[in-house]
């Protein structure tokens, strides 16, 4: 396949068929892109899985972290590789041994290993590189634009997040209440100061 452009069907494709994504390099830090890409997707009814080794013992969004993709143990549909292009290789390696394969593995903006993506693909598992889950989902279900902007109107104004159970142009439900970062860490102060 030529990674350098994805037709429109072969990701509309992809983001129906997933219903689990493994995010590796997945943070709990409320600023940092992993965690707004992990939080869109869940918002969106996909049972996401924060994978990263340096948080095991913590939640991101109440689902608790795992170190490695082996940890999971049950059957992942989308591996979504949150990190840099010369740790992408072991990452394809270790989804290699899991059984039943991954449809899909995923490198996130900026992200690219053509020997990994051949080494999965050979296999019969999807490949998309240099790209993200979430800007192509909202470009697809026009929730945005390519560029970010769709309404053709200009304001400072945040819109309303989806609300729980709206559906979603890519026949998906958002599960979500609308929560912000703002909102989450209110709650979760609120909690710690119980």
């Amino acid at each position: 396949m030529n990674h350098d452009s994805y037709p429109d069907n072969y990701i509309r494709g992809i983001l129906n068929s997933v219903k689990s994504i493994a995010m590796v390099g997945a943070s709990p830090v409320n600023v940092r892109p992993s965690y707004f890409a992990f939080k869109y997707l869940a918002q969106r009814g996909y049972d996401m899985i924060p994978v990263n080794p340096g948080h095991v013992g913590k939640e991101l969004l109440g689902k608790p972290f795992v170190a490695s993709l082996s940890d999971i143990g049950r059957p992942i549909d989308m591996i979504d590789i949150f990190r840099n292009s010369n740790h992408i290789m072991p990452v394809v390696e270790e989804a290699l041994t899991l059984d039943p394969l991954p449809k899909v593995i995923w490198m996130q903006l900026g992200a690219r290993d053509d020997a990994a993506a051949a080494k999965a693909e050979s296999v019969g598992i999807k490949v998309v590189m240099n790209r993200c889950p979430k800007i192509e989902y909202g470009r697809l279900s026009s929730e945005i634009s390519w560029m970010g902007v769709n309404s053709r109107t200009l304001s400072s104004k945040r819109a309303p997040a989806p609300t729980q159970g709206m559906r979603l142009s890519l026949n998906r439900m958002s599960v979500g209440g609308g929560n912000t970062a703002a909102s989450d860490r209110a709650a979760k102060n609120k909690t710690e100061q119980s």
